[in-house]
């Protein structure tokens, strides 16, 4: 169900509609390292009866080179067996802040912008200067972007809660009740939660601060581990009770 909190949407799922979940960390625009990587799950539920979920952590773009195949590939169907949602990152947010003209977007443009929008075949060279103030630029990404993504963007959620378990993207505010968590923590939040942890009787996956390897908790799960610099796209799955890591390190 969506939980009425902030503009963006959270959602809570029962704990016993799936058999297996895996969440996978940020993606930076590496679309075969997400192919490889969906592989090696697909390969690993085959061994478990009943409907599985892929929760996807945010930062789908940006910095790796294919950007918008990865957005292409999470608006079609997801993997036979799987359901899927996407949560939002901050620079998916950034990036549709950009696409409608909010100055907030302009941080996009420092943040791995150029990669994206040469991913949409954006011709820089004849754009001008990469600012927020050329209109001319803004335009050329919105007539490439197509309408599908734009939509997806739109509807990411920002948070999920499946029992003791919350996904998001960054963190939370340690000690904050979750209906109380800001739309801009859940995105964007960094020190003080890596510092203190989650501060609530809940276990925190998410991705955004970037790890050698993936970290696994009582408190805090976190799978970000640069895949647009390392290769290496990262996932956790929680099975009765266990949580066993999987990534695409070579090897």
């Amino acid at each position: 169900m969506f939980l009425e909190q902030g503009r963006m949407p959270r959602l809570e799922l029962p704990t016993d509609r799936y058999a297996a979940i895996y969440a996978i960390g940020d993606v930076h625009g590496c679309h075969d390292a997400l192919l490889a990587l969906e592989e090696k799950i697909r390969l690993d539920a085959e061994a478990l009866d009943g409907r599985k979920l892929i929760v996807m952590l945010g930062d789908y773009i940006d910095r790796g080179p294919r950007s918008a195949t990865v957005l292409y590939h999470l608006t079609a169907s997801p993997p036979a067996g799987f359901d899927r949602i996407c949560l939002r990152g901050n620079h998916d947010d950034a990036f549709l802040d950009y696409l409608e003209g909010d100055p907030a977007g302009d941080w996009f443009l420092d943040h791995g912008a150029m990669e994206t929008m040469a991913s949409y075949g954006v011709e820089l060279a004849s754009a001008g200067s990469v600012t927020g103030s050329n209109h001319k630029l803004r335009e050329l990404v919105r007539s490439a972007v197509p309408s599908s993504h734009l939509e997806f963007l739109r509807a990411l959620p920002v948070m999920l809660t499946i029992g003791g378990d919350v996904f998001v993207h960054a963190g939370i505010r340690p000690g904050r009740p979750l209906v109380d968590q800001t739309d801009e923590d859940l995105m964007w939040i960094r020190r003080s939660f890596l510092d203190l942890g989650p501060g609530l009787p809940v276990r925190v996956v998410h991705g955004h601060s970037p790890m050698r390897q993936a970290h696994v908790g009582a408190d805090r799960v976190s799978l970000d581990t640069h895949c647009h610099k390392t290769g290496r796209l990262t996932a956790a799955r929680f099975h009765q009770g266990d949580v066993v890591i999987f990534d695409t390190a070579a090897g």
